[in-house]
């Protein structure tokens, strides 16, 4: 099969197409025919060999037909979203015609979507929706900022929390990208600046009841400023870097009575976070009715994922890369 394969760590030109081996599923895994798949921050990490996992071949979601399921539950020709479950990480990912990934990751869909928009789903709506509903606890009427909000998952987070009927502030480092964030649901949009929380205490008084905070570490301090007394903040992304909170002091740097926790998406699929747990099928109806628009900022070619993975680290994605035909 044709695969992209990271031939040694390094910039985007080190993801080549070969020819590789197919994948042989194993117990309890299913074998999928890659029919579109999205690219993701984590991805441009691994291919430079920052990450602390990382395969030859890269994607940690995808979307396609079951080509073969030895358990016999999935039939040939199912259409499926596959995400997590090690892709990637420990096992070979979905930057291939074929990928076998774990059956607690495999989630079958039925759809009127193209394979491309599609492939705008699994990763971010499968995040936000786990972040908002389980570590935010988010419920309508309440107040949600979200910070780095362009962003594939910040937009999947915008529409699923005003669909919930929550009051959501955005950010965004540009103001040609306010009109996108006030027709997914934004109330209310704030550049960014690593130091809003002034600005959007002047929105909210008090502060926002719960922020969910994809720009990470590097402005962690100030989301914890602009949320209120006993609300919560969660960090489910990093679009700041990966370097850590210098000298951070819970004592200091953490107001009384907030909750901050972190949720990984490499969690989906285990105990815990079984894929079940996500209404994938809900999402997609959504999607396809236009309450969720959930459609790919940009469509490429297998043969283009170099200049995706260009975007994606100049920060011009301003929504999902998806990369569909392999």
């Amino acid at each position: 099969m044709r695969a992209i394969v990271i031939t040694e760590p390094g910039g985007p030109e080190v993801l080549q197409i070969r020819e590789v081996a197919d994948p042989i599923p194993g117990d309890q895994e299913v074998l999928i025919a890659v029919k579109a798949f999205g690219v993701n921050h984590a991805e441009t990490h691994m291919r430079k060999g920052e990450w602390p996992e990382a395969t030859p071949i890269s994607g940690i979601e995808a979307v396609g037909t079951v080509a073969t399921d030895p358990s016999g539950v999935l039939a040939v020709g199912t259409k499926v979203l596959a995400i997590m479950g090690g892709l990637g990480r420990t096992r070979n990912g979905s930057y291939a015609q074929y990928t076998a990934a774990p059956a607690a990751n495999v989630a079958p869909v039925e759809t009127s979507l193209d394979w491309a928009d599609l492939a705008a789903i699994p990763e971010s709506y499968a995040t936000a929706w786990l972040a908002l509903h389980g570590n935010l606890e988010l419920k309508d009427g309440q107040s949600l900022l979200v910070r780095g909000a362009t962003s594939a998952l910040g937009q999947a987070a915008v529409n699923i929390a005003s669909d919930l009927g929550a009051r959501v502030i955005a950010t965004t480092r540009r103001e040609d990208r306010t009109g996108l964030l006030r027709s997914l649901g934004a109330e209310g949009v704030v550049i960014e600046s690593g130091a809003i929380a002034g600005e959007v205490r002047k929105l909210v008084p008090g502060g926002a009841d719960r922020v969910l905070d994809l720009v990470g570490n590097s402005v962690l301090r100030d989301s914890l400023q602009a949320v209120q007394v006993k609300g919560r903040v969660c960090q489910a992304g990093f679009l700041g870097g990966l370097g850590p909170v210098e000298d951070f002091l819970p004592a200091f740097d953490m107001p009384s009575g907030v909750q901050f926790s972190f949720f990984g998406s490499f969690e989906v699929g285990s105990p815990d976070y079984p894929i079940s747990a996500i209404p994938f099928q809900e999402i997609v109806a959504k999607a396809e009715a236009g309450i969720y628009q959930a459609k790919p900022a940009r469509v490429l070619a297998f043969e283009e994922i170099a200049d995706a993975h260009r975007v994606m680290e100049a920060g011009e994605a301003a929504g999902k890369l998806v990369v569909a035909g392999t």
